[in-house]
């Protein structure tokens, strides 16, 4: 198997893109994906997944996180980096996400079109004491699942309703029938309302709409 770049660096390269996303998370309060955004489009996403030395291990995590968002034309106070990384989630994202990356060789950019960072968080609960080769079987069995329509999709479709005919005739918010039709969020934890207002105009049973649950 080729990685993205030399084993030796892989540690470092861990820790600090740990740090970097929980420095944001917990230090700044910024949402995780926006500041992913800010990292890809600063061109450092780029030079970490090539395991460029300088950005996996010269320089720390928070010092990272600060160039990310110089590079990207804000300007403020920053505080101090974290000590303690024990209860957070965001250290968990970015420590597996570095290695997802280094296994599959994806650039951060094509991950992030595939996986946002709120994925991986809801991950967190059932995968954080397991390996992370389970993190990357499971977010690879997560990205095959999105290549495939979804029930709901698939039913709206063959009734010919558009998103936005569903939804007013469903009683439904139309950007939470968007979410559930790309996975955004899980239908089968819907309310059984919702589940019964999806149902009737489209001729099916609810449990039509439920999806295959993912096996972690």
């Amino acid at each position: 198997m080729i990685y993205a770049y030399n084993e030796m660096y892989l540690n470092d390269a861990m820790r600090n893109m740990a740090e970097m996303l929980d420095y944001a998370a917990e230090r700044l309060a910024m949402n995780m994906d926006d500041f992913f955004a800010l990292f890809i489009t600063s061109g450092l996403a780029e030079q970490f997944g090539k395991g460029t030395p300088k950005f996996v291990s010269g320089l720390s995590g928070t010092e990272l996180a600060m160039l990310v968002l110089e590079k990207s034309g804000m300007e403020m106070e920053f505080p101090m980096a974290r000590i303690d990384y024990e209860c957070s989630t965001a250290y968990w994202c970015g420590w597996v996400l570095a290695y997802y990356q280094w296994v599959t060789g994806q650039t951060f950019k094509e991950i992030h079109k595939t996986i946002s960072l709120a994925e991986i968080e809801r991950l967190y609960p059932t995968l954080h004491e397991a390996s992370e080769d389970k993190f990357v079987d499971t977010v690879k069995q997560l990205v095959r699942l999105k290549q495939y329509a979804t029930k709901l999709q698939t039913l709206r479709k063959a009734a010919g309703y558009s998103q936005r005919e569903l939804a007013e005739c469903a009683g439904i918010n139309l950007r939470t029938l968007q979410q559930y039709e790309i996975r955004a969020k899980d239908i089968n934890k819907a309310a059984a309302s919702t589940l019964a207002a999806l149902s009737r105009p489209l001729g099916c049973r609810m449990e039509d709409l439920l999806e295959n649950s993912l096996m972690i």
